[in-house]
């Protein structure tokens, strides 16, 4: 009886959780910010099976070589891996490295198009989140850093740093 009654105020609790409203992160690419220039982002929805929202709902999932791009009028996510759900057997299991199909509005996936085509950008999924009970995607439309170019941005974070360092407790050196 006690037993039942803990599981049952776990269950509010979590519907609560869900019900406020507040995005729950599954999977961040931390990389893409050093090795990318982020110029603009959209959120989209992602074409998923069963099995893969429970894998993660468990909070696995691996951004780290993923990409996207768009063919045929739609976009499809590549490289993002999500693990078997370990319950999930037979008919019920997935490809955990399969394509995956983004959902965006028309004008969008043209405007995304026109972009990588024309110059050298390349869409790069940011974090992999649930907003009210659905996953989404955060896409980046990027350009590639070159060494150079990293280091630039290193070198200014830091100098950045020092300044409010300084400001915040007095020059050590004066």
């Amino acid at each position: 009886m006690a037993r039942a009654k803990r599981t049952a105020a776990k269950r509010a609790e979590a519907k609560a959780a869900l019900s406020a409203g507040g995005d729950r992160v599954v999977a961040t690419n931390r990389r893409a910010r050093h090795d990318y220039d982020l110029l603009e982002t959209f959120e989209c929805g992602i074409v998923l099976s069963g099995s893969e929202v429970k894998s993660l709902r468990t909070g696995k999932a691996q951004l780290g070589d993923a990409f996207a791009r768009v063919t045929d009028g739609e976009v499809w996510l590549y490289g993002m891996h999500i693990p078997p759900w370990q319950f999930a057997t037979g008919f019920g299991a997935h490809d955990p490295d399969r394509k995956r199909k983004l959902l965006l509005h028309r004008d969008q996936i043209d405007e995304l198009m026109g972009k990588t085509q024309q110059q050298s950008l390349t869409l790069i999924p940011i974090s992999l989140y649930f907003r009210d009970g659905k996953a989404k995607v955060a896409l980046a439309l990027a350009r590639g850093r070159k060494l150079h170019d990293k280091r630039q941005v290193i070198a200014a974070r830091d100098a950045e740093r020092e300044a409010a360092r300084i400001l915040r407790h007095g020059n050590p050196w004066v």
